[in-house]
């Protein structure tokens, strides 16, 4: 049977404010922001996409601001940390710009071989690390305020906690293509194709609280699957294991089905293509408010709620 997952697609959070959210994720981390449109089920919102320079698959980090959202908690029956991939070489770079943006962070932990792992949070609390490493044969960020050298290749790994690990490694392992590929302790590692952007770290954290959403918290992950074709492959795969997912469903760069796993996170499957390009020139990706046709009757509406967001990168060299 072939494979029909190849890795992590996007991921999904909910953050309290636009404009802070653009600051730190377009100005201290220094990722490009590829697109800024609206929340399908609430375009009064934006959804804000993060990614490098084309917004290819496992380098996607999206956002749903909603202005003012109260904090919600990290736990168990969640994806609390997401991890992003750095070369090894780029940790006096790193550790230095959090101290120049008075970025709080935890000293470096060894994990697994060849992973220096750096926690820190967003402003809004969102489990973030970055992972110093050798392995990541991915480029880098074209140039900008960070040199491509030390900038964020893309996603490394994500880590969801849950009251137990078998259901979920069960189904991500019988229905989603990954194997066990690590295990240390309480967390166990699998992936796709054993290749930095496509790692899920499961712990088994019984005693932890159950996670509560809000902001600073994880909406759902999204896997990458190449085409309509293997993307029905899949959801034949899902209803099999009676998991009830979504019909497919578009969002303009990709189409996508839902199901929560059985820890209870929010799971999607997005297909790798249109991709980003297909109403921005890949140069200009992110400038303007980009709508679904189903919106855009609405934009001189939209464009009044939505508070302007912008970024001086000056002030982030």
């Amino acid at each position: 049977m072939s494979q029909v997952i190849t890795g992590i697609h996007h991921i999904t959070a909910i953050a309290s404010a636009a404009q802070k959210n653009l600051e730190f994720y377009g100005g201290v981390l220094a990722l490009k922001l590829i697109k800024k449109t609206v929340n399908f089920d609430a375009p009064e919102v934006y959804h804000l996409y993060y990614g490098d320079a084309a917004g290819n698959p496992g380098s996607i980090l999206t956002f749903f601001p909603y202005e003012g959202l109260v904090g919600g908690r990290h736990g168990k029956g969640m994806l609390n940390t997401t991890s992003f991939s750095v070369a090894l070489s780029a940790l006096d770079f790193w550790l230095k710009r959090f101290d120049k943006y008075n970025i709080s962070y935890k000293k470096p932990q060894q994990r697994f071989d060849d992973e220096l792992v750096v926690y820190f949070e967003d402003m809004d609390g969102l489990g973030l690390e970055l992972i110093f490493n050798s392995r990541d044969t991915r480029l880098a960020a074209k140039p900008g305020v960070v040199p491509p050298e030390y900038a964020i290749k893309g996603f490394y790994s994500v880590e969801i906690w849950l009251e137990g690990y078998e259901r979920t490694a069960g189904l991500l392992t019988e229905q989603l293509d990954h194997k066990l590929v690590a295990e240390k302790g309480n967390r166990f590692r699998f992936a796709a194709n054993e290749q930095p952007g496509s790692y899920i770290d499961l712990l088994c954290s019984p005693d932890s609280l159950k996670g509560l959403a809000g902001s600073g918290t994880v909406h759902h992950i999204a896997f990458s699957t190449p085409n309509a074709n293997t993307q029905a492959e899949a959801r034949l795969r899902i209803v099999k294991r009676m998991l009830n997912p979504t019909p497919v469903l578009d969002r303009n760069y990709f189409t996508s089905i839902y199901f929560r796993e059985p820890g209870g996170v929010l799971f999607e499957i997005a297909t790798a293509g249109p991709g980003f390009t297909i109403d921005e020139d890949l140069e200009t990706l992110g400038e303007r408010l980009m709508l679904p046709a189903q919106f855009e009757p609405d934009r001189e509406q939209l464009e009044k709620v939505l508070a302007p967001i912008s970024l001086n990168k000056h002030n982030y060299t």
